[in-house]
């Protein structure tokens, strides 16, 4: 561990890029902590200790929301710009053409950017309009101008941070908007420690070492499931060109059992988010039938049964979706024919295909309940232990340990590339 620290920074532009990220997530951090004027933070707080939604909100937007922060929406909209334009590509036949492209792909980034400043101000003033709600006034003096001026404040907020994300994508350190998040789940650990030690007495002893049992297996889960995969036996046939002859090689196509990565509970909670948010647009009209379904819309996604069903189908859902999305079996099967490869016992081409898609079905099984039992684990860990402080949980973990497997694995490959060019 020393000596890959010391080749690390021994690397001048691995240290600097290593160093440009850690800079990056300190301005993120120091930004959480800069409110909107006009904010009762205490009121705000408790509005949000009280709602589970919310909570689960602020732990993807760093705790910004929870303090009224400039970037109070973290890469939320950024995110679900990005689903929608997944979406699109799988039902627009132009668009699904440019994003097999490189310049296509460029073009369709530039209008996920462009789509996040209209997805922010909308998100903003659903939650100015969400916190006038509560009981206890949160914000103060919100006329037409102050109104305004917060929502663009807001949305600034949300585009410096996409740009930031951006820059540390391209330092090649991990993924920058999944590293945003992950900065902003584990700055609430020290928070929600003090508020465990402050609250704990003896009667809750087992139930907190049951909690750091099940954060261990979770956590070793989550490593397991992540690097698990499928390997398919692939022989290329012996080729004759000229003098030399190519081929007769054995191999293996892994198929990962989980493909989505982290993404599929990111869709969730940006699809399970939207209800409850445009109810409280429909809680003032003046139609009696609209208000009252609105009413029931926040009702039912407030009660923790219902909530947690409808997070696991949706996670489950995701997974298989985004699977679909990423792994084109008929592209492989494709390359697999053009390079004289096939699997033993299996015809090349369409046949090769409907068996990559059934292998994929199948294991894609296994690591969608992997990731809805993931997903609903803070719920019935609540429940089971009543200790309602413990907000980092399974998803939040999973996120965790992925974006630290990644980005290791991103800082190795740099390093073995630095290897090969002394060699």
């Amino acid at each position: 561990m020393l000596e890959k620290l010391l080749q690390i920074w021994k690397a001048k532009d691995l240290r600097k890029n290593i160093l440009f990220v850690l800079g990056a997530l300190v301005i993120f951090r120091l930004l959480a902590h800069i409110p909107v004027p006009g904010v009762n933070v205490e009121n705000l707080r408790s509005f949000f200790s009280g709602n589970q939604l919310l909570g689960l909100m602020n732990i993807f937007a760093g705790g910004g929301m929870s303090n009224f922060s400039i970037v109070m929406l973290g890469v939320a909209p950024y995110i679900t710009a990005s689903i929608i334009f997944q979406l699109l590509a799988m039902i627009i036949p132009k668009l699904e053409e440019m994003s097999k492209e490189e310049g296509g792909r460029q073009k369709i980034n530039t209008y996920t950017r462009i789509a996040t400043v209209p997805l922010a101000l909308l998100q903003a003033f659903g939650m100015i309009n969400l916190l006038s709600q509560s009981s206890r006034p949160i914000l103060e003096n919100m006329s037409f101008w102050n109104l305004a001026g917060t929502m663009i404040v807001i949305t600034a907020g949300t585009i410096f941070l996409m740009w930031l994300g951006e820059l540390i994508t391209e330092r090649k350190i991990g993924n920058g908007i999944s590293l945003l998040i992950f900065a902003g789940i584990v700055a609430r650990l020290p928070s929600t420690v003090q508020e465990i030690a402050i609250n704990f007495n003896k009667a809750q002893l087992i139930n907190a070492l049951v909690f750091i049992g099940i954060a261990i297996v979770t956590i070793a889960g989550v490593v397991i499931i992540n690097e698990a995969q499928r390997n398919i036996p692939v022989v290329y046939a012996k080729r004759v060109r000229g003098a030399r002859m190519y081929g007769g090689t054995s191999t293996h196509l892994p198929l990962r059992i989980n493909q989505a990565g982290v993404i599929p509970i990111i869709f969730a909670i940006s699809v399970i988010l939207f209800p409850p948010m445009i109810a409280q647009f429909m809680l003032r009209t003046k139609t009696a039938f609209i208000a009252s379904a609105a009413q029931w819309i926040i009702n039912a996604f407030q009660n923790q049964i219902f909530y947690g069903i409808a997070y696991f189908v949706l996670v489950f859902g995701f997974t298989y979706f985004y699977t679909a999305v990423i792994f084109h079996p008929t592209q492989i099967a494709d390359n697999l024919q053009k390079h004289g490869g096939f699997i033993p016992g299996i015809r090349p081409g369409t046949h090769t295909s409907s068996y990559l898609q059934n292998i994929i079905s199948r294991i894609t099984l296994a690591g969608a309940l992997f990731l809805s039992i993931i997903a609903v684990l803070p719920l019935v860990m609540r429940q089971a232990t009543g200790l309602q402080s413990m907000v980092i949980g399974g998803t939040s973990l999973l996120i965790v340990v992925s974006v630290v497997i990644e980005t290791i694995k991103q800082i190795e490959s740099q390093l073995i590339m630095r290897d090969y060019e002394g060699l």
